[in-house]
């Protein structure tokens, strides 16, 4: 995984999280551990990864495959140099790994698009009639997101009091949304479309995402724009990028689309992914409890579908755009991705230790998203993301 890095007095930079060392990737450069890949070893010592990304898949997929090839054996390989280019984590501060330009939410996770349309719409279809037609999304902001372990601050609006008057305070339905937010990896021009066979090649990496929502001031100002206060106060990225081919292994078909897709919305290729997702909660000086277990299989449209249909009216994506998947949640109630569902609007609270209940977040909570992947030979372990919240 690919992640920007600092420590002592080094400035931050490129590294590569190999178990529990970063990999000073400039350092690994400038020793000639790179020779022949025409590659400029202070392309790593960047602060963000936007100028390697731009550098393009070819010289991505080199470089991992050099990089796999002397971790292989990292003992012999850098024996006389251990200690130049290995850090240990806990001597590291990890920054936010890319230049977010733009920022795009989607709400492809159909099971928890289908128990939101229950909550809110319990007399009509769950799914409004365009959910399955099209991949629903909305533009967030960039400016918010930030690196995982954050802080997370409490953020105030407007919203419905008891007496359904509107007032204005600190979010009392504070929650998190379990999202995966893909790392565009190139440009194309604005005005030009990007083909769904082509889709995945804008695709640097995969990183674990965490939409933070205050339910009760997006339920009062969403309608009829969208979401607005109730997002944009903050979103939390890993601080670690997985390459995108890393997911190979782990390619599944994924469920039957019911009605087929518009042509280019279609594709006959298995394009979801078989990871597997975890929610930790931690109370304010109590234990880490998972709450949540769920599956990226359980998305409704594939990570191709969702950049076919961002540009298909000829919207430009840059290098370092996120675009996130939303909620991802499975079919059964242990399985989903955001309080608003565990506790069912607040209506069930959620038992997370014998005398320890939540509804929604309480300062001081501490949220943690956890992914990986394993099959018979290959295996898989995202970078975690992570925020405590406060007032």
């Amino acid at each position: 995984m690919y992640g920007i890095f600092s420590y002592g007095i080094a400035s931050p930079r490129v590294g590569f999280k190999h178990g529990n060392y970063v990999l000073d990737l400039e350092v690994v450069g400038l020793l000639g551990y790179f020779d022949g890949l025409a590659l400029d070893p202070a392309v790593f010592a960047q602060s963000v990864l936007n100028d390697f990304i731009a550098l393009g898949k070819p010289v991505h997929l080199a470089v991992h495959q050099r990089l796999t090839e002397l971790l292989a054996n990292d003992t012999n390989t850098f024996a006389e140099v251990h200690d130049q280019v290995f850090i240990h984590l806990s001597r590291v501060q990890m920054h936010l790994p890319v230049r977010i330009g733009d920022y795009t939410d989607f709400y492809a996770g159909i099971h928890h698009a289908e128990n939101v349309g229950r909550m809110f719409r319990p007399n009509a279809d769950p799914l409004l009639p365009n959910y399955r037609h099209l991949p629903v999304a909305y533009h967030g902001r960039a400016s918010s997101i930030v690196v995982s372990g954050t802080p997370i601050r409490r953020p105030s609006g407007q919203f419905l009091n008891e007496s359904r008057q509107p007032v204005f305070g600190p979010s009392q339905k504070l929650d998190f949304e379990l999202e995966l937010g893909l790392i565009i990896g190139k440009s194309n021009p604005l005005g030009n479309p990007i083909p769904i066979t082509d889709a995945e090649d804008y695709i640097f990496g995969v990183t674990l995402f965490n939409d933070w929502s205050a339910r009760d001031i997006q339920r009062w100002e969403y309608q009829p724009l969208g979401p607005f206060l109730g997002k944009n106060f903050a979103s939390s990225l890993s601080a670690w990028v997985v390459p995108f081919e890393d997911l190979e292994p782990f390619r599944v078909a994924g469920p039957t689309q019911n009605p087929t897709p518009l042509p280019y919305l279609h594709s006959d290729n298995p394009a979801h992914f078989d990871l597997d997702l975890e929610v930790w909660l931690q109370p304010d000086d109590g234990e880490h409890i998972c709450i949540s277990q769920t599956n990226t299989r359980y998305l409704y449209w594939s990570f191709a579908q969702m950049i076919a249909h961002h540009t298909a009216g000829g919207c430009n994506l840059n290098v370092g755009d996120v675009l996130a998947t939303g909620t991802i949640s499975g079919d059964t109630p242990g399985s989903y991705g955001s309080l608003l569902e565990l506790s069912w609007n607040g209506e069930r609270p959620l038992h997370i230790a014998k005398t320890v209940t939540r509804t929604f977040l309480d300062d001081g909570d501490r949220v943690t998203f956890r992914a990986k992947g394993r099959t018979k030979r290959s295996a898989l372990e995202f970078g975690e993301v992570e925020g405590k919240i406060y007032s």
